[in-house]
């Protein structure tokens, strides 16, 4: 059985990803890219649907684990009565090859270790060929199937029932090596790494990339580990910023909310690019922007949701047969029918971001501003139109209240292009289509009974994402009506102090089930409840929120309060940047207080 999702910490080279459980457990990876088809996906099923395991063979063995400073190379230390071992997993940042290193290093004592292989390609409906071939150092393990081959060195492997297996022992001093890598199976296997440089070499390109971060003050560890997270959820040639590194982690333990995370949303993507550069974090900006304009290149009526992470616009939704989900949460999906939405938020997001990283001092090229022109002109004929809103609702397009905000942020954003930094555009006719725009929310999304802006027109109903009325300019924290708003939310949407997305009894998303608080929408709440003076009540939330995060700083997309266990797939970009906002709200705040 697959652990706990806060069980897992994360491997990545910036091309893909794997989970390591604490029982030393490779439950999940899909080589060579975060959206392959998973060649280890024991995390959605049992061990036969793939896995690496390497652990001591003492019952009495006890993990604990860290990562090796601001990087992704993990160090888990075993203790056992007969001695102290570290195994040090690791993806290193070698360009064109995709490589998993395990090493084992004894501290004290002996330990006797036992490895387990079972390679499953093709989400586990293909099992593979597998040989030895002899080698110079020893005997590798080649394993083809399909389009897929991974060959696999270190200590001799022994087959039994399907599976690669073999024990080995560890004294102080003593270092054993284990590789795997990936490649395509009609071309001949890499040859070994030299695993001491590859080592360096990935400490050295954490290091250099991390040396930016420098951040001080309040929750500076968890900013800094949620930024690294982000980088390692963005692509390192393409620049696409992935949504999450898994599929189908449930939101409800019990119901079918199971979704494919491992694409690139508009918004997840801008609202990251905005917390970067909150941070001074500008690397990625232009390269997000050139993968922009890339992706949604041609008539801007064809622009997409999401993509893959090369810009792939074709990302049909299927049921996967072979894995049987997390503990039994089926269905287990691959790619995501929400691609085909029409979801007007998320040009907002997208200006808002562009927007932010102009004002921080990065230039537009040749053909950024024309871009952005060409989707506000896109809003300019579509802003009526209903939508299925941020969330993604399977149910009946409605005008929700957020999707009309952002498209009010993304003409105010254009403006201000204009006025503030010599660009050219319509700016009256954007203007008139502002106010507009605010005098229909004014009228038909905000409750006069309740005093709070409402989920969709028409509706009493509430929901967390209203909370970002504030966060791109639509009013002021302390504005009567948003105070209103947020006594709502905490009315209808609070589960044990967290923050609900919106009721799902409302029946708006037409999903059958509940789900869990989702964590972004708390760090939203954090972040309000800054902005608007309630630094104590930001505070206590805070320290509550990043306490969820598991030994090594990850959090997923949702809690479960009830359990107290982390829900929805990890680790969650939303999730992190919300923090990273929340954090900076805060700081903010208690800076206020101070002068």
């Amino acid at each position: 059985m697959a652990s706990r999702i806060e069980d897992y910490a994360l491997i990545s080279d910036c091309y893909t990803a794997a989970l390591v459980g604490m029982d030393g457990s490779i439950d999940w990876l899909c080589m060579p890219r975060y959206d392959s088809p998973s060649m280890f996906g024991a995390l959605l099923g049992t061990d036969d649907h793939g896995r690496w395991k390497l652990a001591p063979t003492s019952p009495t063995a006890r993990a604990s684990r860290r990562y090796d400073g601001d990087s992704f190379t993990l160090i888990t230390t075993w203790t056992t009565d007969a001695g102290v071992a570290e195994v040090v997993d690791v993806m290193p940042q070698s360009d064109h090859r995709a490589d998993v290193v395990r090493r084992v290093r004894g501290i004290s004592g002996r330990v006797e270790f036992a490895q387990e292989i079972r390679i499953r390609f093709g989400y586990s409906s293909a099992m593979p060929w597998v040989r030895k071939v002899p080698e110079e150092s020893g005997t590798a393990l080649v394993a083809v199937a399909g389009p897929d081959g991974v060959i696999v060195r270190g200590p001799e492997l022994f087959a039994a029932d399907h599976e690669h297996a073999n024990f080995f022992v560890v004294s102080a001093g003593n270092t054993v090596d284990m590789t795997m890598t990936w490649f395509p199976s009609h071309r001949e296997p890499p040859g070994p790494l030299d695993v001491d440089e590859q080592l360096q070499l990935t400490a050295d390109w954490w290091l250099e990339w991390s040396a930016i971060l420098e951040q001080h003050g309040a929750y500076a560890e968890e900013v800094a580990r949620s930024l690294l997270i982000l980088r390692a959820l963005t692509h390192e040639e393409t620049g696409g910023i992935v949504a999450a590194a898994t599929t189908s982690l449930p939101e409800n333990f019990r119901g079918s909310r199971n979704w494919d995370y491992r694409y690139v949303w508009l918004r997840d993507a801008s609202l990251t690019v905005t917390a970067l550069v909150s941070c001074g974090i500008l690397d990625s900006v232009n390269r997000w922007r050139l993968w922009l304009l890339r992706a949604i290149a041609g008539d801007p009526k064809d622009v997409q949701i999401m993509y893959g992470l090369s810009g792939e616009r074709d990302l049909p939704e299927r049921e996967l047969l072979d894995l049987p989900g997390y503990r039994g949460a089926s269905p287990v999906r691959v790619g995501n029918a929400a691609a085909l939405q029409f979801q007007s938020d998320v040009i907002g997001e997208v200006m808002v971001a562009l927007h932010d990283a102009r004002v921080a001092g990065v230039a537009e090229t040749a053909y950024s501003w024309a871009l952005q022109r060409a989707l506000v002109s896109f809003m300019e004929t579509h802003w009526q139109a209903p939508d299925q809103g941020i969330w993604e609702i399977r149910g009946t397009p409605q005008r929700f209240t957020h999707s009309r905000v952002m498209m009010w942020a993304a003409f105010d954003r254009a403006i201000r292009a204009v006025t503030e930094f010599g660009l050219d555009g319509p700016v009256d006719r954007w203007i008139e289509l502002r106010a507009l725009i605010r005098e229909e929310i004014e009228e038909e999304g905000f409750d006069p009974v309740r005093n709070c802006y409402t989920q969709y027109y028409g509706t009493s109903e509430v929901d967390a994402s209203l909370l970002q009325l504030v966060e791109v300019g639509y009013c002021r924290p302390t504005d009567p009506r948003m105070l209103g708003t947020v006594a709502a939310i905490e009315s209808d949407l609070l589960r044990d102090g967290l923050v609900l997305r919106y009721r799902t009894e409302a029946g708006v998303d037409g999903l059958p089930g509940d789900e869990h608080p989702f964590l972004a929408c708390s760090f939203w709440l954090v972040t309000q409840y800054a902005a608007s003076g309630r630094v104590a009540d930001a505070r206590a939330l805070m320290d509550r929120l990043v306490g969820f995060a598991n030994d090594v700083g990850l959090l997923s997309e949702e809690y479960d309060v009830t359990s107290g266990r982390q829900a929805g797939n990890t680790p969650q970009a939303f999730s992190h940047l919300a923090l990273v906002l929340a954090a900076k709200a805060i700081r903010a705040a208690e800076a206020r207080q101070d002068s």
